[in-house]
């Protein structure tokens, strides 16, 4: 019997999608469910669908630190807000790139999203990079000069691309098959789908 898969569209620049990183590989097993995990630029998602990040949205830029430090309390993980927020997440994402042709794509994420929002990082910078990736076991000079190579820039445009035409608004974004979940706080709805107690 073939697993479902569950498609995971993520930025590290999203504060939500870090929150969503530290639960979703415990879902998908619970599931019985396979994990890709897709880098792709929200930004470019944004600009698409004309939405902007609720940061900008004063009443809500004035509870989202509230609402993140409540989540991360609620699934004991370390949190905070990095001084570089908002992050440029292209090198990072190109670093995942390069990361997942490694054979260690999952591992950086995690480790990427969090020393940026469990440590405060700057994981725009090339030396932090280098050490997010020699922490999962990579060479990080090599990961480094790898986001520079067409092949790896033409791997997120194509994650960004994608995103954007099955109608992705936000992150993090899900897909399992033609369905999408969107939010940290639609794991449960994901899950629910999987197991066959949610319709579609």
């Amino acid at each position: 019997m073939t697993k479902p898969l569950i498609e995971f569209f993520w930025d590290p620049a999203s504060p939500y999608t870090y929150l969503a990183a530290t639960q979703i590989e415990d879902i998908a097993a619970d599931c019985g469910a396979e994990l890709a995990w897709k880098p792709f630029l929200l930004g470019k998602a944004f600009e698409a669908c004309g939405n902007r990040p609720p940061i900008t949205v004063p009443a809500k830029g004035k509870h989202l630190p509230i609402d993140l430090k409540r989540w991360a309390r609620f699934y004991g993980i370390a949190f905070q807000f990095p001084k570089s927020f908002p992050v440029n997440s292209v090198a990072p994402e190109r670093a995942a790139i390069a990361a997942d042709h490694a054979g260690k794509g999952a591992e950086f994420a995690k480790a990427v999203m969090a020393a940026h929002w469990g440590e405060g990082r700057d994981i725009s910078q090339p030396d932090e990079i280098k050490a997010v990736a020699a922490s999962v076991g990579l060479d990080g000079d090599a990961i480094v000069a790898a986001t520079q190579q067409p092949a790896v820039k033409d791997a997120l445009k194509a994650n960004t691309e994608d995103a954007i035409k099955r109608g992705v608004f936000g992150a993090p974004t899900f897909f399992v098959g033609d369905e999408m979940f969107w939010g940290s706080d639609r794991l449960q709805l994901l899950s629910a789908f999987l197991k066959g107690k949610l319709a579609s």
